[in-house]
């Protein structure tokens, strides 16, 4: 019978012959497995338990991307900078069992970084039940394989980081920050809006704040005048924050103004962790929406193709976080009352008066699809019944939808309520995306002059009937959250409406 010494990390057994082959390997399994890594294992295995970081130049090339990793939002010791640096500092005065211990030991925490840098440090799927995103995929092994032949090691470890133009736009951000003076700045606190040509003490820290942040230019000494230099830096720093920049400096402001300079690189490197989740290829051509910006973009290649406002969904019904690809319009959509809002919004209304669903223009179905009377309508049985409301102007999703399939069952979509996007603050809604505009992207993803243009799409909408078409364009679709970046060497922020960032910090240096 055939004996065997052991098994594969993936679990297949190796044969006795297997194991006589590779007497000669340098390395003690042992030590390998007690670090209780599968892919570490697998690696050595498939490198005959031979040491792999001979040369020294690669493993210095590691060493040295490895200290830099605070510059993507990691941090160096979590992969053992200073133990590793100890090692190759001394390391023509190392035992062979100490070499052997440093090989391994590198090969472990080179995986976790490479790891950590192509998905990030934490599984969002596991965070969030509400955010659904792929992990990008790194055969691990194969890239060590790689970048032990020493070429181009350094070039090889930057391909595996985010391309996006906001990635390295935060990783701008974490500089100019870190250039920072430390500051010891109190919380300001005020009773009332601070107006323009007024005099208030608190206007003296609020000139330092700017001061310090670079909004304000001026070196005097400040004094308790609001004056108009002043007021256009405190809209400088709305603009900055996503606020309406009116110079009036209210709650929000100050909330902003609070800020120090710690609270400030916490939040950029929770939104780099962030970054490394998203896809790495998110498609030639995509929509992009930054929720807490309320803001969707149509990218084609480099370019910025248009930009739309959006209404996302308030804090207790957040848009969910996801990737997709754009597959239909809908003209005339009706819309069907969700179970949360029918709990919390309608039923509470109709209870009260049942001619509400009437001027909703929404009709009642039972379980068997059959039209229900608004008279015959009892509230014992009222979640039991679908609601749906008819096409028109004033249905809720507006005029035209455009669906990517998900499992949130979340959609873009017109709105009848156009006066919202004139709100800076646009978390309004139940959790779906509404569009400022919508019929001008819609005939862009529909890209047929002919038979889908203006004057084409209005006849449809005169019908009020509901029509179906497919998106033919492969449009990618991603809904993602970030709260900060750079533009232009001035730092970027926006409000945490989720209130994400500091438990993600915290996670990220437990």
């Amino acid at each position: 019978a055939q004996k065997y010494w052991g098994a594969t990390p993936n679990g297949k057994p190796i044969p006795l012959l297997v194991e006589n082959a590779l007497n000669t390997r340098e390395l003690d399994s042992l030590e390998i497995n007690s670090y209780n890594s599968a892919v570490l294992s697998s690696f050595y295995y498939l490198n005959a338990y031979k040491k792999v970081w001979i040369k020294e130049a690669p493993r210095k090339e590691i060493l040295l991307a490895l200290s830099k990793a605070h510059e993507e939002g990691l941090n160096p010791e979590d992969y053992a900078v200073t133990r590793l640096k100890n090692f190759e500092d001394h390391f023509d005065a190392l035992s062979t069992a100490e070499k052997n211990t440093y090989d391994i030991l590198f090969t472990h925490h080179l995986q976790k970084y490479l790891a950590h840098l192509s998905n990030g440090k934490l599984n969002p799927n596991k965070l969030y039940s509400n955010w659904e995103i792929k992990e990008n995929e790194i055969d691990l092994n194969a890239t060590l394989m790689d970048l032990k032949k020493g070429e181009f090691v350094t070039e090889k470890i930057e391909c595996l980081k985010p391309d996006h133009i906001v990635y390295k736009k935060l990783k701008k951000a974490l500089k100019l920050v870190e250039a920072l003076a430390d500051e010891s700045f109190e919380n300001i606190r005020i009773t009332d809006p601070i107006n323009p040509d007024t005099t208030d003490p608190l206007l003296l820290e609020i000139k330092k704040r700017l001061l310090y942040w670079g909004d304000l230019k001026k070196k005097e000494k400040p004094t308790p005048l609001y004056d108009p230099e002043t007021v256009k830096a405190v809209q400088c720093f709305q603009k900055r924050h996503g606020l309406a920049p009116d110079g009036i400096i209210g709650k929000e402001t100050v909330a902003a103004l609070n800020f120090s300079k710690q609270e400030r690189k916490e939040q950029i490197i929770a939104n780099l962790e962030r970054w490394k989740w998203y896809p790495k290829n998110m498609g030639n051509e995509y929509v992009i929406i930054n929720i807490p910006d309320y803001q969707l973009h149509l990218i084609k290649g480099k370019d910025t193709l248009r930009s739309h406002k959006v209404i996302v969904g308030r804090p207790k019904r957040p848009t969910p976080v996801l990737s997709s690809k754009l597959t239909q319009v809908i003209f005339n959509p009706t819309w069907t009352v969700p179970p949360t809002i029918l709990r919390e919004d309608l039923l509470p209304e109709v209870r009260k008066n049942r001619q509400y669903l009437a001027k909703l223009n929404i009709i009642i179905y039972n379980k068997n699809g059959n039209r229900v009377p608004l008279q015959n309508w009892t509230a014992s049985n009222a979640s039991e019944y679908k609601y749906v409301q008819k096409p028109s102007v004033n249905n809720s999703l507006g005029v035209v939808k455009l669906n990517f399939p998900n499992r949130f069952s979340v959609y873009l979509h017109d709105t009848n309520h156009r006066d919202f996007f004139e709100k800076t603050n646009r978390s309004l809604s139940s959790g779906c995306v509404r569009l400022e505009n919508p019929l001008a992207l819609t005939r862009y993803l529909l890209n047929d002059t002919l038979k889908w243009n203006s004057a084409k799409i209005d006849e449809v909408l005169k019908t009020s009937r509901t029509t179906y078409v497919k998106i033919n364009k492969e449009v990618y679709f991603h809904l993602l959250y970030w709260t900060a970046w750079s533009t232009k060497n001035k730092l970027v922020f926006r409000a945490d409406i989720y209130h994400l960032d500091k438990a993600l910090y915290a996670l990220l240096r437990n």
